[in-house]
């Protein structure tokens, strides 16, 4: 059996995703586990910023279901996330 060809210019007419679509979803639930995981190692010595960073978790986790289907909202995620690890390590070393 001899395989299809291919349309002109060498490109499929619907690209196969494969599984990125999982694993970006994957990518986002692991990133608000962390948040909490931080959360909470902070919570063992300061209480106020360890439920802020725990009560961001799930910021971070509808942030990513937010930008899940809206290519376009990525760039504002990425920001709202680096800004808030960045708040994160300086409640972490100022503590």
């Amino acid at each position: 059996m001899t395989a299809a060809p291919s349309p002109p210019g060498g490109r499929d007419p619907v690209p196969d995703p494969g599984l990125a679509q999982e694993r970006t979803a994957l990518a986002w639930t692991r990133t608000a586990i962390s948040f909490a995981a931080v959360g909470g190692v902070v919570l063992r010595r300061e209480v106020v910023p360890g439920l802020i960073l725990l009560a961001l978790a799930p910021a971070v986790y509808l942030l990513g279901r937010l930008a899940f289907g809206h290519p376009e909202k990525f760039k504002l995620v990425t920001a709202t996330i680096v800004a808030v690890a960045v708040a994160a390590l300086i409640v972490a070393f100022t503590h």
